[in-house]
């Protein structure tokens, strides 16, 4: 059997976050994962360039039953931390919207970064190397995997959530939490495309490739502003995918697709004018057209409609009620939300109350940032503060 002073178990953002920073702690540190490339996630990610983080991440973009949990390990090791070991390594980057960073060139350059970080602390990485049994031996564990057993003092699970099956994700994470009695939350995906019910697929449809900036609501009072994209399937867009975050099946989803406001003014300004002329200069003409073949909208000369119809046009169009069929699920997701209770965990090392030296980060935890780099910068901070105790 190896005896090793680290496994870490998962060799994606946080997995290898963790295993740097312990191996230069002077810590002997393996990494098993099952797949047979490293940081699979990070390559695919921000459409092959990485969103490694924001400008502006702070613990109100996450979702968690704890909503303080996060505090303690994203003031440690915070995305200024991540930017200057970024530039360490020479990786040119750019602000896309909203303080989104990505890299210029290739995702491929914050994988490099992670191995060349864990090389020079002397970790040892092996892929292809399933995990299938973990055991307690006296204050540490024993891992078995196809071909070999290791021992080591701590254990770190890095195994990610359920999205993007396609890449290896699995619950192994979930189950291994179980086995130890620690409680897991139910999951689901998130930050996910919605599906539509069928008849607003039948109209809706048509608008597949129609984008456009709206604000989203969800029933909690939750908004983003961000761009709506019409697909085949249902819609999507930035605007979607965060809202999904908080959207439960069965509620509604409202979008501002005009301030409220604006056609009263417009009443003054061009009283003859045809309300669908008016508005197909401030929305996409086929968008238009769809409201009004699904008779959410009549045509007709401004000027001809009471204050009282313009009022309903107005909140219809500031509030777009929709009631999404479902989500496109894991299989498009880029997150999982639930997972690892947190009241399990120690916010300032990662590590199981009730399991001394078992520690669990990034993903497979109840922790989901919003879109736009907030999950990667979970992973740095929560493998991060882990790797400094590990």
């Amino acid at each position: 059997m190896q005896a090793w002073d680290v496994i870490v178990i998962g060799a994606g953002a946080a997995g290898l976050m963790c295993a740097a920073e312990a191996g230069k702690r002077g810590r002997r540190v393996l990494v098993l994962d099952h797949g047979k490339r490293i940081g699979r996630k990070i390559l695919m990610s921000g459409g092959g360039r990485c969103n490694f983080t924001n400008y502006h991440v702070e613990p109100g973009a996450y979702l968690c039953a704890n909503p303080h949990f996060v505090k303690s390990a994203l003031a440690r090791y915070t995305q200024w931390d991540f930017i200057a070991l970024v530039d360490k390594h020479g990786i040119a980057y750019h602000e896309k919207t909203l303080g989104q960073l990505f890299c210029d060139d290739s995702a491929q350059n914050i994988v490099d970064l992670l191995v060349k970080e864990c090389d020079d602390a002397g970790v040892t990485i092996r892929l292809r190397s399933e995990v299938l049994n973990v055991e307690r031996l006296g204050e540490g564990f024993e891992v078995a995997t196809a071909g070999e057993q290791y021992s080591c003092q701590s254990l770190v699970v890095a195994t990610g959530g359920l999205s993007m099956p396609k890449i290896g994700a699995s619950p192994f994470g979930y189950r291994l939490a179980e086995q130890f009695g620690l409680k897991v939350l139910p999951t689901r995906a998130g930050l996910v495309p919605f599906t539509l019910q069928p008849d607003d697929k039948q109209t809706l449809e048509a608008l597949a490739g129609v984008s456009l900036p709206v604000v989203a609501e969800s029933e909690d009072g939750t908004r983003f502003a961000e761009n709506l994209l019409f697909t085949h399937r249902g819609v999507s867009g930035p605007a979607v995918l965060q809202i999904s975050s908080y959207w439960r099946p069965g509620e509604r989803v409202h979008f501002e697709l005009l301030p409220a406001g604006s056609l009263v003014q417009a009443v003054a300004e061009s009283p003859n004018q045809e309300l669908k002329t008016w508005l197909a200069r401030h929305l996409p003409k086929r968008l238009v057209d769809v409201l009004l073949v699904r008779e959410e909208l009549t045509s007709k000369p401004l000027k001809q409609y009471t204050h009282k119809e313009l009022a309903a046009i107005e909140q219809r169009l500031a509030a777009w009620p929709l009631q999404p069929g479902g989500t496109e699920g894991y299989r498009t997701a880029e997150v999982t939300l639930g997972g690892v209770d947190t009241d399990e965990l120690s916010s300032k090392t990662m590590e199981a109350k009730k399991v001394p030296n078992l520690y669990f980060i990034g993903e497979v935890m109840d922790v989901t940032g919003w879109l736009g780099g907030y999950n990667f910068q979970w992973a740095w901070s929560s493998g991060w503060v882990a790797g400094q105790v590990v």
